[in-house]
C-alpha cells in the first residue's frame, strides 16, 4: 500500500523533479524548433507543478488553520504558484514557449532553495506570532507575493527583450496599449543587400519571411511585458494599501518606514515610472525593458533582500 504520508512529505522534491522536466523540455523546443512537443511536455508539466504546490499548501492550511504564508518556507512556494499559474495562463492564450522557457529555472531555483536550503525548522509550520493572527494575513500577504510574481514575470520578459535586441538599433512607435509598429535598421539594412545579391525571388521571400518572424517575436514580448506589469502593477498597490490598514491595526501607524515598507514603496515607483514611461511615445521599446530590468532586482530585494538583514518590524520574514 501506498504511503499517502510520505508521498505529501516529499511532494516538494517531487515538484522540483517536475518542474526540471519542464525546464529541459522547453529548452530542448527552443532550440530545436521542429521538436514542437517539447513545449507541449513543458506546458503540462508547469501545470502538475501548479496543482503540487497547490496540494502542499492546501494540506499545510487543513492542518494548521491558518492561511500557509506564515513563514519564508511557505511564501516561496506560494511565490513559485503564483509564477507557475500565470506561465499556464499566458502560455494558454498566447502559446509562446519562450515564457516557459524563462520562468521554468526560476521556479526551479526558488523551489530548490525552498527545500534544500532552508532549515528543517523554518520550513515547519509554527504558531502564528501575535502581529500574524488576523484576517489580513491572507489579503496583504497573499495579494503582496501574486504581485511579485506577476512583476517578475514581466520584468524576465523585458529582460529576455533586451537579449534578443542586444547589439541592435530597435525603436517601437506608436501606442503601448494597441499595435506597435517596429523598425530596426540594421534588420532593414541586412534584407536589403540580401534582396541585392539574392539570385532568386524566393530567397528572398525566405528572407523576408525570416525577418517578419523576428519582428513579430519582439513585438510580442514587449507588448506582453507591458500588459503583464500592467497587472501585477495594481496588485502590488491593493497589497501596499492592505498592509497599511493592517500595520495600523497591529502597530498603531499605517506606515512605518520599515526596511520591508521602505523597498515596497521603491518597488512600486520604480513600476510606476515604468508604466508611465510606456505611454510616452518618446519611451517605447529598450529604456523602458531597461526600467522594468532594474525592476527585476528592485522586487527581489524587497522580498528576499530585506530579509537578510534581520531588522524591522516584519520579523517573521527574516532568515539570519
Amino acid at each position: 500500500m501506498i504511503n499517502i504520508i510520505s508521498i505529501k512529505n516529499n511532494l516538494d522534491n517531487i515538484t522540483f523533479l517536475v518542474l526540471l522536466i519542464s525546464m529541459l523540455s522547453y529548452w530542448i523546443s527552443v532550440t530545436f524548433s521542429k521538436l514542437k512537443n517539447g513545449a507541449k511536455v513543458g506546458y503540462y508539466c508547469v501545470c502538475l507543478a501548479n496543482v503540487f504546490i497547490t496540494i502542499i499548501l492546501g494540506s499545510r492550511w487543513l492542518e494548521n488553520g491558518y492561511f500557509p504564508l506564515s513563514n519564508l518556507y511557505e511564501s516561496l512556494l506560494f511565490f513559485v504558484w503564483g509564477v507557475t499559474f500565470i506561465n499556464v495562463m499566458i502560455e494558454y492564450q498566447t502559446a509562446l514557449p519562450l515564457v516557459g522557457a524563462i520562468t521554468t529555472p526560476l521556479s526551479l531555483f526558488v523551489v530548490a532553495f525552498a527545500t534544500l536550503s532552508l532549515p528543517e525548522g523554518m520550513q515547519k509550520a509554527a504558531p502564528l506570532v501575535p502581529a500574524l493572527k488576523s484576517n489580513w494575513l491572507m489579503m496583504h500577504v497573499s495579494i503582496m507575493m501574486l504581485s511579485y510574481s506577476t512583476l517578475i514575470i514581466g520584468s524576465l520578459l523585458s529582460i529576455l527583450f533586451l537579449v534578443l535586441t542586444s547589439g541592435k538599433e530597435v525603436d517601437l512607435q506608436g501606442s503601448s496599449i494597441g499595435y506597435i509598429n517596429f523598425r530596426n535598421e540594421n534588420l532593414v539594412r541586412d534584407k536589403s543587400i540580401a534582396i541585392l545579391e539574392s539570385s532568386t525571388a524566393i530567397e528572398n521571400n525566405t528572407i523576408t519571411q525570416s525577418s517578419s518572424k523576428k519582428l513579430n517575436l519582439l513585438e510580442s514580448l514587449d507588448n506582453l511585458s507591458y500588459r503583464v506589469i500592467g497587472l501585477g502593477f495594481p496588485l502590488l498597490t491593493i497589497g501596499i494599501i492592505a498592509g497599511a490598514v493592517w500595520a495600523n491595526e497591529a502597530w498603531g501607524a499605517y506606515w512605518s518606514w520599515d526596511p520591508k515598507e521602505t523597498w515596497a514603496l521603491i518597488t512600486w515607483l520604480v513600476f510606476a515610472a515604468y508604466l508611465h514611461a510606456r505611454i510616452t511615445k518618446a519611451w517605447q521599446g529598450k529604456k523602458p525593458a531597461i526600467l522594468a530590468s532594474i525592476g527585476f532586482v528592485v522586487v527581489w530585494i524587497c522580498y528576499l533582500g530585506v530579509n537578510f538583514l534581520g531588522k524591522g518590524l516584519h520579523s517573521y520574514g527574516w532568515i539570519l
